[in-house]
């Protein structure tokens, strides 16, 4: 698997390995009380050393925050970006985003299996817009290319793994089709996190993350992230999301800061066990299909294995027994809780069909009724695989 621990400067100038930079970078003492925690800082406004004349470059809260610009610091030294910015949700995050490179007739390329959120962001929303979509499997770079549209293509928009099949895009082959055709290349990189996976590296132009998942990692947090490897892209992300204020509080910042602390021991408890919990659905006779790219006969174990650390931990799977018995094994779990979202300490499972994919039903990007999504959690995995196997029973 490939090697995301090499040493990386963050916007603080810490040149350290990945564990490390998790632990310090934006999180330096503070500099007034040498309290070792980021403070949360709720002020609204900023007082003002004349006319102009900022401390620190912070005037009002909706333009700037001390905690915030804690967190996107770290989150610009993780992912390896000139910036970052910290938004109130993923789905804020990728609209700023759209919205600054997006213009009425633009074309953009995303995945035929995208999260269902995204698909309504680009069918219901920028539709309306004048923004067209084209849905490829991009993980044939064949299929990519062929949805391009020379001259009005601004971007594609990559998810790897995807949601809720786990399908695996090359990064750097992307980003080579996509710059061949002036577009950008975005990487939503919620599944993988930068721990995994940092797509800036490998060419990308932008990764949004939903940070409500493996960033914060303890459901309890809303948020999101835009990453650039431009300074200037940044900018004007930053301008539309000024301009429409959809910014994270103080506290919802200082809780993904605490998250990301975590996350390298975090994901790989997740990875390990999401390794068991996929070889045991892919013995058991009730399923007939199993999504995960850490199997060897998974279609990107390949690529996964060049371009991440680990293989992630979600899983999804297919019932023999069809949409009845994915919803029955949906029901008869007790340490997989039934909820949507993932990327917790907790596991859950869902039926993407019905929960966090109902937006996509009856468009080409529907997803199978008999398949339910795992979030794989840190719990103990003998545990999890003992539910696993009663509710497979029960289902």
């Amino acid at each position: 698997m490939a090697d995301r621990n090499a040493g990386s400067n963050g916007s603080n100038g810490l040149n350290a390995e990945f564990e490390t930079l998790a632990v310090h970078a934006g999180q330096e003492p503070d500099p007034a009380t040498g309290a070792v925690v980021v403070p949360i800082h709720t002020a609204s406004t900023f007082a003002q050393d004349g006319v102009g004349g900022l401390r620190a470059g912070f005037e009002y809260a909706r333009s700037g925050n001390p905690t915030r610009a804690a967190l996107e610091t770290s989150l610009a030294a993780l992912e390896r970006g000139a910036e970052a910015l910290a938004f109130a949700s993923g789905l804020a995050a990728s609209d700023a985003l759209l919205r600054a490179v997006c213009r009425p007739g633009s074309h953009v390329v995303i995945p035929a299996d995208a999260y269902g959120g995204t698909y309504r962001l680009f069918a219901r929303v920028l539709a309306e817009w004048g923004v067209e979509h084209t849905a490829a499997d991009l993980s044939d770079p064949a299929a990519a290319s062929a949805a391009i549209r020379p001259g009005s293509t601004a971007l594609v928009w990559c998810e790897t793994p995807t949601n809720p099949l786990l399908a695996i895009a090359d990064i750097a082959a992307l980003a080579s089709i996509a710059h061949g055709a002036d577009a950008l290349l975005v990487v939503d990189n919620t599944f993988a996190s930068p721990y995994l996976c940092q797509p800036l590296t490998l060419g990308a132009d932008v990764v949004v993350h939903s940070t409500t998942k493996y960033l914060g990692g303890h459901s309890d947090v809303v948020g999101g992230a835009v990453v650039t490897a431009s300074a200037e892209l940044a900018q004007r992300v930053r301008f539309i999301q000024n301009a429409a204020g959809a910014v994270p509080g103080p506290f919802d910042a200082w809780l993904v800061l605490r998250g990301v602390k975590t996350l390298p021991v975090r994901m790989d408890r997740h990875c390990a066990n999401a390794r068991e919990v996929a070889a045991l659905l892919s013995a058991h006779p009730a399923v007939h299909a199993v999504h995960y790219p850490g199997l060897p006969g998974h279609p990107g174990h390949d690529v996964a294995a060049k371009q991440m650390r680990d293989f992630g931990g979600m899983v999804s799977f297919q019932l023999a027994a069809g949409a009845e018995g994915a919803l029955a094994v949906c029901a008869a779990t007790r340490l997989f809780t039934l909820a949507e979202s993932l990327g917790g300490v907790e596991s859950l499972i869902e039926h993407p069909a019905s929960m966090t994919h109902a937006s996509v039903a009856g468009s080409p990007l529907a997803v199978p009724d008999d398949l339910v999504r795992l979030s794989v959690g840190i719990e103990a995995v003998d545990d999890l695989l003992t539910d696993l196997e009663q509710a497979l029973h029960a289902g």
